[in-house]
């Protein structure tokens, strides 16, 4: 029952998160003027701390490897960060826990990384986006956390769209670059230059 209760309350942040927006876009029409007060508020703060949650699918060692690398590259511009592949918990390296104790586990842990970062940092390839680094970036947004991403994927160019605007309505900037390698210079010449 707590495990229900948990999820139906995730999934009103993130319909409240929506709503909000929703709402905020209505009551200005096309004029998205509270929306854009918010962001340069939370825009403001750039380069005030630097503890990053890198919230990013961890299911395939490509996911892993990718990841390991984006942080590195986080890490060497002096960031701290928390990668839940390394410093967090894996479902499927607990072994005899039932399904409630994991969810619990892994979702308390992540949650509590999330409120103590000032930024959030996420992977947003894949058809969608993955569904742990979604609810993580609506929690991040709503916590005023600055949000960045990154997208490698041609997916959704090839479907003829760009991406989810609850998705990137909540970045400060969003890298995309099809090719992975210019990708990570690409954010590492960003990070030479400028603060998260």
């Amino acid at each position: 029952m707590k495990s229900l209760l948990r999820w139906a309350g995730v999934l009103g942040l993130c319909g409240l998160l929506q709503l909000s927006l929703v709402a905020g876009v209505a009551a200005k029409g096309v004029d998205t003027g509270v929306e854009e007060a918010f962001k340069a508020q939370v825009s403001q703060r750039i380069g005030q701390g630097k503890k990053v949650y890198f919230a990013a699918p961890m299911f395939s060692q490509a996911d892993k490897d990718f990841n390991l690398a984006m942080v590195n590259i986080l890490e060497e511009a002096g960031y701290q960060v928390f990668l839940p592949q390394r410093d967090g918990l894996e479902a499927a390296l607990l072994v005899g826990k039932t399904e409630e104790e994991l969810t619990k586990m892994i979702f308390e842990l992540d949650a509590q990384q999330v409120k103590k970062a000032d930024i959030v940092f996420m992977n947003i390839d894949g058809r969608v986006p993955d569904e742990g680094a979604a609810v993580e970036l609506g929690m991040a947004y709503m916590l005023s956390k600055r949000c960045y991403g990154f997208k490698t994927d041609t997916h959704s160019v090839e479907q003829g769209m760009d991406m989810n605007p609850m998705i990137s309505g909540c970045m400060i900037k969003l890298f995309k670059n099809f090719d992975g390698n210019k990708l990570k210079e690409e954010v590492r010449e960003y990070l030479r230059k400028n603060a998260l």
